[in-house]
């Protein structure tokens, strides 16, 4: 590396010359150390080679070349002179350069020194405005991710509220189920009851076997109870239909909150982060990934939609429980009214029986005291006849002795008058009493009247006793509006 400020210029650094040039020849560019490096410079100075003294160049341009016994005028050259008083020979710079060089280190370290300063305001300025801007971030992604578990615990809270809602009226709904079928389970009772009736009624005999009042509500009983049981398994299904919509809402609610729970605690430990936390780490690149896949809008959006599908969930629900409501109030008003009016052709074909049967014992007593009477005037008869039988035949043997008379004895006489009078009315009065037979008639008659009479009371007790047992089986059936109600 070359002095600075020292031109190598020496004799003894380069090759002789011939004496006798007046002038020194031009100087030559200083030569570059191979292998050095290049020299080093402060901001705003140059290189120390470019402000190389100018006295170097105003030498006299008549220099004599003394030798030390004669004078060389044919070469000129510097005198070799020794390396301990070149630098005196040679004066490479002068005081105004000396001074110059002095200000301008000064002024060049008041440059860097205010260069310095200022780069190091500025830098201050920067790390602090940088350092305030990382704090406002941090702290405004702080506030954000506040204010986004407040809206997460929003929408939790909503769901949760709008999940404990929707699982109550799935309770509801799974009670008025239950309670369709086992008002449909119920219903078999009195419909058994209705059928046996039926069942039984059909062992009436004779002209008791008529399609009456009784039959008819009967029927009609049978084919509304049928229709009851099938509109409530029909609810019933169209409930079990909508507790599965229900449940699918619910499972989408519980999958919401889940995914707000996961969300919230992941927030909240991002929340807690801090720059002294242990487990922060770099992770290059990740803020170039961009794996969401909605915004604040749609994000609410999708929350507000569920809560809007369990509420019309909801909706159907409570329309579903007043329509089994209201289909148990008709149901069981009709049943009742049914019911009663069976009750009430059952009784009044019980008294019409029963009015039927006290007469027709009536009857029957009548027939019977008839019976008696005609038993009594035919003995009173037959009697009466046996009475005759001595008159007459006393009448007819004195007339056949009067015959026997001789001669002109022979006489139509008053005794004889009276004999043949006597026997002709003793035989007038028999054959009246003879009339027996139209008596014995009359009796047979009346005798085949107390057997139908009896046969009819026979028929009108079975009849009797077929709906009164029907009257007990129907004591079985609800006396209140009670279907639906299951322990």
């Amino acid at each position: 590396m070359e002095f600075l400020g020292t031109a190598q210029t020496a004799s003894y650094c380069g090759p002789k010359k011939a004496c006798g040039i007046s002038t020194l020849p031009p100087v030559a560019p200083a030569p570059v150390s191979q292998g050095c490096y290049p020299p080093y410079y402060l901001p705003g100075y140059r290189y120390l080679n470019s402000w190389r003294p100018s006295l170097f160049y105003k030498v006299s341009n008549t220099q004599t070349c003394l030798d030390e016994g004669a004078t060389c005028r044919s070469a000129l050259r510097p005198p070799t002179t020794l390396p301990a008083v070149r630098s005196a020979l040679f004066c490479r710079y002068r005081p105004h350069d000396w001074d110059q060089s002095n200000q301008l280190q000064i002024h060049t370290a008041e440059a860097s020194r205010l260069w310095a300063n200022q780069l190091m305001g500025d830098s201050m300025r920067l790390m602090q405005n940088k350092d305030q801007l990382t704090r406002q971030m941090q702290e405004g992604t702080c506030r954000n991710l506040g204010q986004r578990l407040s809206d997460i615990g929003f929408w939790k809270s909503e769901l949760s509220y709008e999940l404990e809602r929707l699982l109550n009226e799935n309770h509801s709904l799974d009670e008025v189920k239950r309670r369709l079928e086992c008002a449909a389970e119920e219903l078999n009772c009195p419909l058994q009851v209705a059928l046996e009736c039926l069942y039984q009624r059909e062992k009436r005999i004779g002209i008791d076997l008529v399609h009456d009042n009784v039959e008819k509500n009967l029927i009609q009983e049978v084919d509304l109870l049928k229709c009851c049981q099938e509109q409530m398994r029909k609810l019933a299904q169209r409930i079990d239909i909508q507790m599965r919509d229900n449940r699918d809402a619910q499972h989408v609610l519980e999958r919401d909150r889940e995914d707000k729970n996961s969300a919230e605690f992941i927030d909240e430990k991002c929340l807690n982060l801090r720059n002294t936390s242990d487990c922060i780490s770099f992770f290059h690149g990740v803020e170039k990934i961009d794996g969401t896949i909605s915004v604040p809008e749609t994000w609410a959006k999708f929350s507000n939609d569920n809560i809007r599908h369990s509420q019309n969930m909801q909706a159907n629900s409570i329309q579903l429980r007043e329509e089994a409501q209201n289909l148990f109030n008709v149901l069981l008003d009709q049943m009742w009214k049914q019911f009663t009016s069976t009750n009430l052709a059952f009784n009044a074909r019980i008294a019409e029986v029963t009015d039927v049967k006290n007469k027709l014992q009536m009857e029957l007593a009548k027939t019977l005291q008839e019976i008696f009477q005609t038993e009594n005037t035919i003995t009173l008869l037959e009697r009466s006849i046996m009475a005759k039988e001595s008159p007459l035949k006393v009448a007819q043997t004195r007339l056949e002795r009067r015959t026997q008379r001789p001669s002109v004895e022979l006489c139509r006489d008053m005794p004889q008058f009276k004999l043949v009078n006597e026997v002709f009315t003793i035989n007038d009065t028999v054959q009246t009493l003879k009339r027996l037979r139209e008596t014995q008639d009359t009796q047979q008659l009346l005798v085949m009247t107390k057997c139908r009479l009896e046969h009819e009371l026979a028929m009108k007790a079975n009849t009797l006793c077929i709906d009164k047992k029907c009257m007990g089986m129907r004591k079985t059936f609800p006396s209140t509006p009670c279907l639906g109600i299951c322990p």
